[in-house]
């Protein structure tokens, strides 16, 4: 019976997991007397089990032909259609709004950019708890997705690593899926990750309440941060009962999002030691450095105001800066209460495009993290080093093996080809808000946000908060897009454009 299931397609299953996941916002609702928004997400469940059940004996005795193809396909369908189910409920629950928004909010947690509508009071505790764990499963099927279907059709960053021409790479990769039954990797990779995703976010649930937060926000909160979407029930860390306790242990579980070699299922996929990773070396460099440096600006403002004995308001600036930093490089989010503490202890403001830049590098290949990835930014950097000693030494030869030659030339031609394309589809979503009427820099921060699936960024960037409810239903349309070309990345755009891929 589990065989005949698991072999249904994959956008079907995904369909049976939403339905069910239902009934948890309901069962919590139920546990606190709001029997209306338990009756809206249990209808609903059922409603669409029931759909999923009738469509499942329509298409078990259907073979999927070209596997690679299908299988990207859904993933597009994934992010954009099966929003439309999630936002039932929503758009039952909270008052005087359009399916169209609730529709929106799905899509931005689905893609774990977490960008919302709706202040936190307006939305019902157990809404906030449904986008979360959208965001949630978003982020598992992110990374179940990366190596049972992107990486073998050298796709999502392992382009980079592979160092073959995406052309070609997605041609042998889709011969080489249809070799192998993807339904197999599904589950294979299913049952690697899934426990330690779920087991990391149980834990870091448990330490949250231990350090002072209510069970809602902190079950929000750990689901958020494994999925990097910075979705908060409450509106930001600051009001957090855990306070400086709890900012603590979501920075320790926000260095999942460096490297997937420290995700213990996906460890399995890498080769090399920890120790040589070039992710973790590049995101621990930037983690030092830049609050260094941001420390070091505030250091000389609070020293024009003779400000520079108050050693505890040195020692939070230094904190917010240290973890907010890593919270946007993971394309999280998440604000420390101390941030803000930094300008009131220099009178300086924080420049938001420091962070902007922050969340467009991102994090690891195969993580939950958006932005172009560490990898491409670490084989970028490595290709302008050999560069410069070639200036200096024309005829030296670089070593460090095959790997990391390949690296510096095929891998950094990829990654630049990714950086532009990236670059690209910024500055055609920065045209298409200006269209709708928006500025140069709110039409930047929202493209950049969206593009990098950090939702956050939006209120922290410009110089004055930008709001996601501002926008018209035109400008959201644009941004649910960039949202799903940002989580998706163009190459796998690009492979379904490409005739050959269409072929057989």
């Amino acid at each position: 019976m589990l065989r005949r299931i698991l072999d249904l397609p994959l956008f079907v299953i995904l369909m049976g997991v939403g339905s069910l996941a239902m009934y948890v916002p309901a069962g919590h609702a139920l546990a606190r007397h709001e029997h209306r928004v338990a009756q809206a997400f249990f209808y609903s469940g059922t409603l669409f089990l029931i759909l999923t059940v009738l469509i499942g004996i329509a298409t078990a005795a259907n073979r999927t032909g070209h596997v690679a193809r299908n299988h990207l396909l859904t993933l597009v369908a994934a992010f954009v259609v099966l929003p439309v189910m999630l936002a039932i409920p929503v758009a039952e629950v909270v008052p005087d709004t359009s399916y169209f928004n609730a529709w929106w909010e799905m899509v931005a947690s689905f893609t774990t950019t977490g960008a919302t509508l709706f202040e936190p009071d307006r939305l019902p505790g157990s809404v906030h708890l449904w986008r979360a764990l959208v965001s949630w499963f978003g982020g598992l099927f992110v990374l179940v997705t990366a190596v049972a279907i992107l990486a073998p059709m050298n796709l999502g960053g392992f382009e980079v690593l592979s160092g073959s021409p995406m052309g070609q790479g997605v041609l042998s990769g889709a011969q080489n899926t249809q070799k192998i039954d993807t339904s197999e990797r599904l589950i294979r990779f299913t049952g690697w990750i899934f426990p330690p995703y779920a087991g990391l976010t149980l834990a870091l649930w448990i330490a949250l309440i231990v350090a002072g937060d209510a069970p809602l926000v902190a079950a929000c909160h750990a689901m958020s941060t494994l999925a990097t979407s910075g979705i908060s029930p409450i509106g930001g860390l600051d009001q957090a009962g855990s306070g400086h306790a709890g900012e603590a242990i979501i920075f320790v579980f926000l260095v999942f999002a460096l490297s997937r070699r420290l995700m213990p299922s996906m460890g399995k996929t890498a080769q090399g030691s920890l120790r040589a990773d070039p992710e973790l070396r590049l995101a621990v460099l930037i983690v030092v450095i830049v609050p260094l440096l941001l420390f070091f600006r505030h250091w000389v403002g609070a020293l024009e105001v003779d400000d520079v004995q108050d050693t505890q308001a040195a020692m939070r600036a230094l904190w917010g800066s240290v973890f907010t930093v890593l919270s946007f490089l993971t394309t999280t989010g998440f604000e420390s209460a101390h941030w803000g503490a930094v300008q009131h202890w220099s009178g300086l403001p924080t420049p938001g495009l420091v962070l902007a830049g922050l969340a467009v590098i991102g994090g690891g290949v195969a993580t939950t993290a958006g932005g172009v990835k560490l990898l491409r930014v670490y084989a970028l950097y490595r290709h302008g080093e050999r560069e410069v000693e070639r200036l200096v030494h024309p005829n030296s030869i670089g070593g460090a093996g095959v790997q990391a030659r390949r690296l510096r030339r095929q891998g950094a031609q990829m990654a630049w080809i990714f950086f532009m394309l990236f670059a690209l589809s910024i500055a055609v979503t920065m045209l298409a808000l200006s269209l709708t009427g928006l500025d140069f820099e709110g039409s930047t921060v929202f493209a950049v946000a969206a593009l990098s699936t950090t939702g956050p960024l939006a209120s922290v960037a410009a110089e004055t908060p930008l709001s996601w409810a501002s926008l018209d239903d035109t400008a959201r349309t644009i941004v649910a897009l960039a949202m799903v070309v940002g989580r998706l990345e163009t190459l796998a755009f690009i492979a379904l454009l490409n005739p050959e891929f269409w072929r057989g």
